[in-house]
This record gives C-alpha cells, structure tokens and sequence, in this order.
C-alpha cells in the first residue's frame, strides 16, 4: 500500500461540551475532514481510561485524537488535565513497545473552534499517513493470512 492509497482511520474522543460541540459547528458551517475520522463523543476526556486509547491502537485505528475543553475550561473542574496525565503517560508506553507515539495525541478545543478543531483533524491524518498504517494492524493481516493458509 503507498503513501497515496493509503487514507488512515482516525478514531476522535470529542468532550461533549466543547470539541464535539465544535465539530457540529463544523459541520454547520459546512467544513469537511477526511472520512477516516470517526468522532466518538464522551461526557469529559478525563472519563477516558489509558485502556481506551490502547485498546483502538490494537484494534486497527491508525491514530486517536483526544479532543477536550480549554484547560481552565472543563466542565468538570479539571477532567481534561486528567486527561493530559493519561496521554502523555500512555504516549511513553507506546514508544517504549515501538508504535510512534504521534499517532495519539491530545488538544484542547472550544465549542467555538470548529475550523481549529478541523486543522488539526488534517494534521493528524497528515502525520499519520507519513508513519504508514498501524503496524499492529498490518502484523495481524499478515498472521491472519499464515492461519489461513
């Protein structure tokens, strides 16, 4: 598969308040992402536990884009700096079992972000497409097609 072919999918934590809010003005004011990105909204980013993010790497998603409030901005206090604690964590043990750590990564969004929140859903999937697909996806097409044999 060349880099051309190749379209990631991109799995997006949205917190309901802000980034999801953000990407429904988005799509009120008509701007478009990739068809990769699918955007899953939560009540806060800091509901989401490490075994979230891990579990989409290791199910085939190329890349996880957590989306939260401002920080100063959550609706639960501080939900999304429990967040930030999570990813950066989680970033560091990704790198440390060899998948690039720049297929997860966190923002801060306001529900009034909409063209920011689509910039960086266009960095992301332009980062991912340089690192290639998701080697735990590509290892488990491979170990599929032995068993098959």
């Amino acid at each position: 598969m060349t880099e051309h072919t190749f379209e990631p999918k991109i799995l997006a934590f949205c917190c309901h308040f802000c980034a999801y809010a953000s990407a429904d003005l988005a799509g009120s004011m008509r701007l478009q992402y990739p068809p990769g990105v699918r955007i899953i909204r939560t009540p806060c980013t800091g509901r989401l536990e490490v075994e979230y993010y891990l579990q989409a790497i290791e199910n085939g998603a190329d890349g996880v884009l957590i989306a939260g409030c401002l920080e100063g901005g959550c609706h639960f206090i501080d939900g999304n700096l429990f967040a930030r604690k999570r990813v950066t964590a989680t970033r560091a043990l990704l790198e440390e079992c060899g998948i690039d750590k720049e297929r997860l990564r966190m923002v801060n969004i306001s529900a009034a972000m909409a063209k920011n929140l689509v910039e960086v859903i266009f960095e992301m999937v332009d980062t991912v497409k340089q690192l290639g697909p998701n080697p735990l996806k590509i290892s488990r097409t491979i170990l599929k097609e032995e068993i098959l044999k």
